[in-house]
Protein backbone atom coordinates (compact mmCIF):
# COMPACT_ATOMS: atom_id res chain seq x y z
CA UNK A 1 0.00 0.00 0.00
CA UNK A 2 1.25 3.54 -0.79
CA UNK A 3 1.45 5.57 2.33
CA UNK A 4 1.34 9.60 1.58
CA UNK A 5 4.89 11.14 3.38
CA UNK A 6 4.94 14.60 1.88
CA UNK A 7 4.77 17.14 -0.23
CA UNK A 8 7.36 18.95 -2.15
CA UNK A 9 7.87 22.47 -1.64
CA UNK A 10 10.15 25.39 -2.36
CA UNK A 11 13.71 24.61 -3.60
CA UNK A 12 16.37 25.40 -0.72
CA UNK A 13 19.63 26.71 -1.54
CA UNK A 14 21.63 25.66 -5.50
CA UNK A 15 22.29 22.38 -4.96
CA UNK A 16 18.81 21.07 -5.23
CA UNK A 17 17.80 20.35 -2.11
CA UNK A 18 14.16 20.94 -1.33
CA UNK A 19 11.69 21.89 1.43
CA UNK A 20 8.73 19.07 2.60
CA UNK A 21 5.88 19.71 3.97
CA UNK A 22 5.16 16.61 5.96
CA UNK A 23 2.69 14.50 6.36
CA UNK A 24 4.23 11.06 8.42
CA UNK A 25 4.93 11.59 12.34
CA UNK A 26 8.21 9.79 11.46
CA UNK A 27 10.36 11.85 9.18
CA UNK A 28 13.40 10.24 10.33
CA UNK A 29 12.56 7.32 9.58
CA UNK A 30 10.65 8.01 6.61
CA UNK A 31 13.51 10.13 5.34
CA UNK A 32 16.89 8.27 6.08
CA UNK A 33 19.57 8.37 3.61
CA UNK A 34 18.95 5.61 0.67
CA UNK A 35 15.36 5.86 1.49
CA UNK A 36 13.27 5.40 -2.13
CA UNK A 37 10.21 7.69 -2.77
CA UNK A 38 7.64 6.99 -5.07
CA UNK A 39 5.99 9.74 -6.71
CA UNK A 40 3.02 11.46 -8.33
CA UNK A 41 2.99 12.33 -10.72
CA UNK A 42 4.97 8.91 -11.19
CA UNK A 43 6.82 10.71 -13.98
CA UNK A 44 8.78 12.95 -11.18
CA UNK A 45 10.34 9.69 -9.39
CA UNK A 46 11.09 7.33 -7.62
CA UNK A 47 13.37 9.66 -5.62
CA UNK A 48 16.52 8.30 -3.31
CA UNK A 49 17.10 10.28 -0.06
CA UNK A 50 20.52 11.48 0.27
CA UNK A 51 20.09 13.94 3.00
CA UNK A 52 17.98 14.98 5.33
CA UNK A 53 18.13 18.04 8.10
CA UNK A 54 16.03 20.31 10.01
CA UNK A 55 16.41 24.12 9.02
CA UNK A 56 14.20 25.80 11.75
CA UNK A 57 11.21 23.51 11.59
CA UNK A 58 11.00 22.36 7.96
CA UNK A 59 12.75 19.44 6.57
CA UNK A 60 15.12 19.69 4.05
CA UNK A 61 15.78 16.90 1.94
CA UNK A 62 18.47 15.94 -0.50
CA UNK A 63 17.22 13.79 -4.00
CA UNK A 64 20.49 11.28 -5.70
CA UNK A 65 18.15 12.55 -8.73
CA UNK A 66 18.08 16.22 -8.10
CA UNK A 67 20.98 18.16 -8.39
CA UNK A 68 20.24 21.74 -8.95
CA UNK A 69 17.85 24.01 -8.58
CA UNK A 70 16.01 23.88 -11.27
CA UNK A 71 15.13 20.32 -11.07
CA UNK A 72 14.47 20.86 -8.02
CA UNK A 73 11.67 24.02 -8.86
CA UNK A 74 10.08 21.36 -11.54
CA UNK A 75 9.19 19.20 -8.15
CA UNK A 76 7.53 21.59 -6.57
CA UNK A 77 3.74 20.43 -5.42
CA UNK A 78 5.04 16.83 -6.21
CA UNK A 79 3.64 13.93 -3.62
CA UNK A 80 6.13 11.65 -1.89
CA UNK A 81 4.80 8.33 -0.65
CA UNK A 82 6.44 5.06 0.70
CA UNK A 83 5.33 1.64 0.40
CA UNK A 84 4.20 0.32 3.22
CA UNK A 85 2.34 -3.25 4.70
CA UNK A 86 -1.46 -3.04 5.64
CA UNK A 87 0.23 -4.44 9.06
CA UNK A 88 1.73 -1.33 9.06
CA UNK A 89 -0.89 1.00 8.78
CA UNK A 90 -3.37 -0.64 11.11
CA UNK A 91 -1.19 -0.92 13.69
CA UNK A 92 -1.23 2.61 13.80
CA UNK A 93 -4.47 2.99 16.41
CA UNK A 94 -3.98 6.77 17.48
CA UNK A 95 -4.28 8.52 14.39
CA UNK A 96 -5.49 9.29 10.96
CA UNK A 97 -3.70 9.60 7.28
CA UNK A 98 -4.74 12.12 5.05
CA UNK A 99 -6.58 9.26 2.34
CA UNK A 100 -8.45 8.26 5.40
CA UNK A 101 -9.73 11.54 5.98
CA UNK A 102 -11.02 12.85 2.63
CA UNK A 103 -14.71 12.24 1.29
CA UNK A 104 -16.22 11.73 4.89
CA UNK A 105 -19.19 13.00 5.67
CA UNK A 106 -18.88 15.84 8.13
CA UNK A 107 -22.08 15.76 10.69
CA UNK A 108 -23.26 18.47 13.64
CA UNK A 109 -26.13 17.50 15.84
CA UNK A 110 -26.90 14.23 13.06
CA UNK A 111 -27.32 16.32 10.00
CA UNK A 112 -24.47 16.21 7.50
CA UNK A 113 -23.65 19.77 6.57
CA UNK A 114 -20.63 18.39 4.18
CA UNK A 115 -17.53 16.82 3.72
CA UNK A 116 -13.81 16.95 4.33
CA UNK A 117 -11.97 17.21 0.89
CA UNK A 118 -8.18 17.45 2.93
CA UNK A 119 -6.24 18.32 5.66
CA UNK A 120 -3.79 20.62 6.50
CA UNK A 121 -0.70 20.30 8.66
CA UNK A 122 0.26 22.24 11.00
CA UNK A 123 2.69 22.46 14.24
CA UNK A 124 0.15 24.10 16.33
CA UNK A 125 -2.00 21.88 15.31
CA UNK A 126 -3.55 20.64 11.90
CA UNK A 127 -6.77 21.70 10.50
CA UNK A 128 -9.41 20.17 8.30
CA UNK A 129 -11.02 21.43 5.06
CA UNK A 130 -14.40 20.84 5.02
CA UNK A 131 -16.36 21.85 1.59
CA UNK A 132 -20.19 22.65 3.09
CA UNK A 133 -23.29 21.73 1.32
CA UNK A 134 -23.41 24.86 -0.01
CA UNK A 135 -20.06 24.60 -1.66
CA UNK A 136 -18.12 27.02 0.94
CA UNK A 137 -15.00 26.08 2.89
CA UNK A 138 -14.45 26.02 6.33
CA UNK A 139 -11.00 25.44 8.17
CA UNK A 140 -11.79 23.19 11.24
CA UNK A 141 -9.38 22.67 14.06
CA UNK A 142 -8.95 19.18 14.08
CA UNK A 143 -8.84 18.93 17.72
CA UNK A 144 -10.63 16.36 20.57
CA UNK A 145 -12.97 18.92 21.32
CA UNK A 146 -14.31 19.69 17.95
CA UNK A 147 -14.49 16.55 16.47
CA UNK A 148 -14.60 14.34 19.27
CA UNK A 149 -15.34 11.18 16.83
CA UNK A 150 -13.73 9.89 13.62
CA UNK A 151 -15.74 6.78 12.19
CA UNK A 152 -14.14 6.07 9.06
CA UNK A 153 -15.72 2.95 8.64
CA UNK A 154 -19.06 4.73 8.59
CA UNK A 155 -17.70 7.25 6.23
CA UNK A 156 -18.26 10.09 8.42
CA UNK A 157 -17.02 12.73 11.53
CA UNK A 158 -18.67 14.15 14.20
CA UNK A 159 -18.28 18.11 14.74
CA UNK A 160 -18.66 19.58 18.03
CA UNK A 161 -18.05 23.29 16.72
CA UNK A 162 -17.91 26.58 18.66
CA UNK A 163 -20.91 29.21 18.04
CA UNK A 164 -20.29 30.83 14.82
CA UNK A 165 -16.82 28.50 13.52
CA UNK A 166 -19.09 26.92 10.43
CA UNK A 167 -20.28 30.19 9.36
CA UNK A 168 -17.46 32.26 9.27
CA UNK A 169 -17.89 32.54 5.26
CA UNK A 170 -21.56 33.83 5.63
CA UNK A 171 -20.03 36.74 8.05
CA UNK A 172 -18.14 37.55 5.54
CA UNK A 173 -20.55 37.88 2.44
CA UNK A 174 -22.89 39.80 5.21
CA UNK A 175 -20.40 42.48 5.82
CA UNK A 176 -18.86 43.13 2.39
CA UNK A 177 -15.57 41.73 3.46
CA UNK A 178 -15.71 38.56 0.85
CA UNK A 179 -13.70 39.49 -2.72
CA UNK A 180 -16.29 39.68 -4.54
CA UNK A 181 -18.16 42.52 -2.77
CA UNK A 182 -14.64 44.41 -2.44
CA UNK A 183 -14.25 47.09 -5.19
Amino acid sequence: MKLQVARVGKPHGIRGELTVQLFTDDPEARFAPGAVLETEPATAGPLTVTSARWNKQILVVGFSEVRDRNRAEELRGTTLFVETSEEEVEDDSEGWYEHDLQALKAKVDGETIGEVTALITGTAQDLLVITRTDGAEVLVPFVEEIVPEVDVEAGHIILTPPPGLLDLSDAATETGTDSETQA
